[in-house]
C-alpha cells in the first residue's frame, strides 16, 4: 500500500490556512504519497467514522490561493479519556499514514505533540509536524517571525481601519475600533499604527498598572481633549479585544457584559461587540463631563479571517508547506516548521516552547521596543504636563487624564 501523509486545520481560520495545506499536498504528491485530507480538525481522530478525502493536485491547485480552509475546522480538544476510548488509530493503520500534519495555533500545536506520541505507545510510530498559524501574531516563534495569516489580516483590518479615519474626518466625529487579537495587541496596534490612529490601547501598556475600565476609557478621552487643544476635532481609537481578558471579574462587571465561555475556558469574546461596549462606556464618560463629542462603534473580528491571502502570505505559507517536507525527509517530528527572516527551515520544537503546563505562552508585544515606542510618542496624541492649563477648560483636573500617569510609566 501507498505510503500516506495526513493533514487537518484546527482552532479558528487564518489566511493562508489553504496555502500551507495545498503547499503540502502538492509537494508530497510529487514525491509519490497520497494525501489524506482530515475534516472536522481532531474530532476526526476521535471518531470511528471519520470524514476524510484525498486530496489530488487539481484539489490543491485549486484552493492554494483561496481564503478560509477547505478543510472543515473544529476547536475540539481531546481529553485523557478520549485517548484511551475514542481514539482512531484504524484510520492511521488501515491508510498507512507515515505523518499527521497539523495546521493550528498554540492550542493544536500542544494537542498535536500529545495525539503523536499515542500511536508510538501503541507500536504505531508517526511523525508529527505542525504549521504555526493564527491572525494574533502570538506564537513565540523565534527573531520576530510572524505567525502566518497576520500580515493578510492586519493588510484586510487596515484597509476597514482606513476608511473609518477617513469617515471620521469627513463627518468630525470619533470611531470607537476594536480588533481581535486575544491575549495579545499585535493585531490591534499593527492596524493602529497602519492608520495612524491618535490613542490604540492593548493589554501590554499596562505592564504597571491593573487594567481597568476607567484607565481604557480616559485614555481615550485624554486624546480627545489633547486632539481638541490641536484644533482637531475628529479621530478614532484603537482598543485590543485583549484587554477584556486582563480585566478582573469586578471590572468585567463594571463592563456591564456577561460572557460565556468555550470547552477551554477562555471567555467567547467574538460574541459580544467589544466596540460597542467600550463606545457605550466612552459616551457615557464624556456626557459626565459635559464634552458634546459624537462617538461610534466599529469591530474588526471574523471578516478578517478568511480573506484571501496577501502576496507575503502565499509566499510564506507556500515556503512553509514545502518546508514541512524537508523536515519530514530529514526524519524531524514533534515540532513545528519554521522559516528564518533570511529563508532557512528549520525545526522549532514544541517542547522547548512550553511552559511548565505543557502549554505554549503566548509572544506579547514588546512595549519598549522602538518600533512601538515611536507610534506612541509621535503618532498618538493624549494630555501631557504641558496640557494641564490648557486642558482645564474641557476637565477640571487634566492630570487625571496625562497618559503616562493612568499607565503609571
Amino acid at each position: 500500500m501507498k505510503e500516506a501523509i495526513a493533514i487537518l486545520t484546527g482552532g479558528g481560520p487564518a489566511p493562508g490556512m489553504n496555502t500551507v495545506v495545498g503547499s503540502v499536498a502538492k509537494t508530497f504528491l510529487a514525491k509519490g504519497y497520497r494525501v489524506i485530507g482530515l475534516h472536522y480538525g481532531y474530532s476526526g481522530l476521535f471518531n470511528p467514522t471519520p470524514r476524510y478525502e484525498d486530496l489530488d493536485f487539481f484539489k490543491a491547485d485549486f484552493i492554494f490561493n483561496q481564503g478560509g480552509s477547505y478543510l472543515t475546522m473544529s476547536r475540539f480538544k481531546p481529553k485523557d479519556s478520549d485517548f484511551e476510548n475514542n481514539f482512531n488509530l484504524n484510520f492511521f493503520t488501515e491508510n498507512n499514514i507515515k505523518l499527521l500534519v497539523t495546521v493550528g495555533g498554540d492550542g493544536t500545536a500542544s494537542t498535536a505533540n500529545r495525539i503523536a506520541k499515542f500511536p508510538e505507545a501503541k507500536q504505531y510510530p508517526i511523525a508529527n509536524i505542525h504549521g504555526p498559524k493564527t491572525i494574533d501574531n502570538d506564537l513565540p516563534l523565534p527573531a520576530g517571525s510572524p505567525t502566518f495569516g497576520y500580515q493578510s489580516a492586519k493588510e484586510g483590518g487596515t484597509v476597514i481601519g482606513r476608511a473609518v479615519y477617513n469617515d471620521a474626518r469627513t463627518s468630525a466625529n470619533w470611531f470607537v475600533v476594536a480588533a481581535m487579537g486575544r491575549s495579545a495587541g499585535h493585531l490591534a496596534f499593527g492596524i493602529g499604527s497602519a492608520c495612524h490612529y491618535p490613542m490604540i490601547v492593548i493589554p501590554e501598556m499596562f505592564n504597571k498598572t491593573e487594567i481597568t475600565v476607567e484607565k481604557i476609557v480616559n485614555l481615550v478621552v485624554s486624546s480627545i481633549i489633547k486632539r481638541k487643544l490641536m484644533g482637531i476635532e475628529y479621530g478614532v481609537a484603537m482598543i485590543s479585544e485583549g484587554v477584556f481578558h486582563s480585566l478582573s471579574d469586578e471590572e468585567i462587571a463594571k463592563s456591564g457584559v456577561h460572557f460565556s465561555y468555550d470547552d477551554h475556558g477562555h471567555p467567547e469574546l467574538g460574541k459580544v461587540s467589544k466596540a460597542h461596549i467600550f463606545n457605550e462606556m466612552l459616551e457615557n464618560k464624556l456626557k459626565e463631563l459635559g464634552l458634546k463629542v459624537k462617538s461610534r462603534p466599529v469591530e474588526i473580528g471574523y471578516e478578517v479571517r478568511c480573506q484571501t491571502p496577501i502576496a507575503y502570505d502565499l509566499v510564506y505559507c507556500s515556503q512553509l508547506g514545502m518546508g514541512v517536507y524537508k523536515l519530514f525527509s530529514e526524519g524531524k517530528t514533534g515540532c513545528m516548521v519554521y522559516i528564518s527572516q533570511d529563508g532557512y527551515v528549520s525545526p522549532l520544537y514544541l517542547k522547548d516552547l512550553q511552559n511548565a503546563e505543557g502549554k505554549i505562552p503566548p509572544r506579547l508585544v514588546d512595549i519598549n521596543s522602538d518600533k512601538i515606542q515611536q507610534i506612541i510618542n509621535n503618532v498618538m496624541h493624549y494630555i501631557t504636563p504641558a496640557d494641564y492649563e490648557a486642558a482645564k477648560a474641557y476637565v477640571a483636573n487634566p492630570e487625571a487624564y496625562d497618559f503616562r500617569t493612568i499607565l503609571e510609566w
